[in-house]
């Protein structure tokens, strides 16, 4: 009997499923030099304590989505290690500012599933929770990913598609508690818009680009420990290119966004997200923002733009998101949808 892990294939999962992830990982300051080592990333609030305490943050968080990553990675050995693709996300949110020393523990539920029409392949819907030493629930999300089946000859399960939130309403999202951008550093965060800048069908082209590097992104999903053979093994795929692990990108924009938002300084929640096409090393990614919502919070100070949050290959400085035939525009890598906190 193998003592190795295959990895689950389509066929192993079933609706209703708990899954209990291996591995609990402990955040150090570690994870954040090498954060702002690969990805281009200068907010104030994860990259200076003092600022953080000035707005109410102490002790000092690090980024959102390095607790994100690291709760994702946990779920890549059961959920994704056969994947042909991750498909995409909802009803993300933060509940609590991830501290260095919290520890992260991750648990899933399928919710869905979906065998595609080819009979070799099929979409596995799960919800996934991410839980601190304590117990407390630091992020919850939905994604779904194409699996390859095992077996192609296995009758398709009955189709179960979950029904998600189009939104995470603003009343919903979690302000992380004493938060106040009253006193708010203008000067220190970079910029000087504030929520009543922004409006409603406004376009931010980001300007700067990042060339991607096999280096970077598989260093970057090994500090992860995302397991996904596609990102690391040029056997794996048929071209014999190594995937760029999708999150690498979100990173990446969100890094990028901060020319243009960099009062953005915490991600709330991703109401959806879409990775349109694949990267790889060679390719240079920009950034593009939409503001397609804005709403008051209860904390003093604070306001939540939603934002659509575009990755391209190659700069468009037209900001195209879908051509007339409603397909995703050639060059989109991602379009993601997300709350995020600015002061007022």
């Amino acid at each position: 009997m193998s003592k190795t892990n295959a990895g689950n294939f389509f066929e192993d999962f079933s609706v209703g499923q708990v899954i209990e992830h291996a591995t609990p990982r402990t955040i150090t300051e570690g994870d954040r030099a090498l954060y702002g080592a690969i990805y281009p990333t200068r907010f104030s609030i994860p990259s200076s304590s003092q600022f953080a305490a000035s707005v109410g943050l102490d002790p000092h968080p690090v980024e959102e989505l390095i607790a994100f990553h690291v709760a994702f990675g946990k779920t890549v050995p059961d959920v994704s290690l056969n994947a042909v693709a991750n498909l995409g996300y909802a009803e993300l949110r933060f509940h609590r500012p991830v501290l260095p020393g919290d520890t992260l523990s991750t648990r899933s539920e399928v919710i869905g599933l979906k065998q595609n029409s080819n009979g070799r392949s099929g979409v596995v819907y799960v919800r996934s929770t991410a839980t601190d030493q304590h117990g407390e629930v630091a992020i919850d999300w939905v994604r779904w990913v194409m699996v390859h089946k095992r077996d192609q000859s296995l009758p398709a399960p009955e189709t179960v598609v979950p029904d998600l939130a189009p939104a995470v309403e603003p009343a919903a999202l979690v302000i992380p508690e004493g938060l106040d951008f009253t006193g708010y550093d203008v000067v220190a965060a970079g910029e000087p818009h504030r929520f009543d800048d922004y409006a409603v069908g406004e376009k931010i082209d980001h300007v700067d680009g990042v060339t991607l590097t096999d280096s970077e992104h598989a260093l970057a999903t090994r500090l992860w420990q995302n397991t996904a053979k596609v990102h690391f093994n040029a056997e794996a795929r048929p071209d014999g290119n190594r995937l760029v692990y999708g999150g690498h990108i979100i990173s990446l924009a969100r890094a990028l966004s901060f020319n243009g938002l960099a009062n953005a300084q915490l991600v709330a929640a991703v109401n959806a997200g879409s990775h349109a096409a694949p990267a790889f090393a060679g390719d240079t990614i920009y950034a593009w923002s939409e503001v397609l919502d804005k709403a008051e919070t209860s904390a003093p100070g604070v306001g939540a733009l939603r934002l659509r949050l575009v990755a391209t290959k190659g700069r468009d400085e037209t900001m195209t998101l879908r051509g007339e035939d409603g397909k995703y525009a050639a060059g989109v890598l991602l379009d993601l949808d997300l709350w995020v906190l600015v002061p007022r």
